[in-house]
């Protein structure tokens, strides 16, 4: 059995932008922003932890994602807020790539 749920397919996550998995089929308490940052695909909460703003619709260099709304800047791979005025992380979430599906594993603080 693999894991994780399939939510997306590697070619709807054009490199350097973003798609938003709603809660209810991701599971999750928040919707899910999955990101393609050079090939790599990274899972984060989708909602800015200053304001109530998208990260799927940030901007997206070098492992980073910039709030579109006062750009806070937060680490792709973890989650770790970079840059004020943001100042609590985003729960991140595991990836797996399967041939070109993309499954997610939810964080399971994170499951609704």
């Amino acid at each position: 059995m693999t894991e994780g749920i399939v939510v997306a397919r590697t070619d709807e996550v054009p490199d350097g932008e973003a798609i938003k998995i709603d809660a209810a089929v991701a599971g999750t308490v928040d919707d899910i922003a999955i990101f393609n940052d050079g090939g790599e695909f990274f899972a984060l909460d989708d909602t800015c932890s200053h304001e109530d703003a998208s990260l799927s619709e940030g901007w997206i260099d070098a492992g980073v994602v910039e709030c579109p709304l006062h750009a806070g800047k937060f680490c792709l791979k973890n989650g770790e807020v970079l840059s004020m005025p943001a100042t609590e992380d985003v729960a991140c979430h595991r990836l797996v790539i399967d041939g070109d599906d993309i499954r997610l594993i939810p964080r399971p603080d994170r499951i609704a």
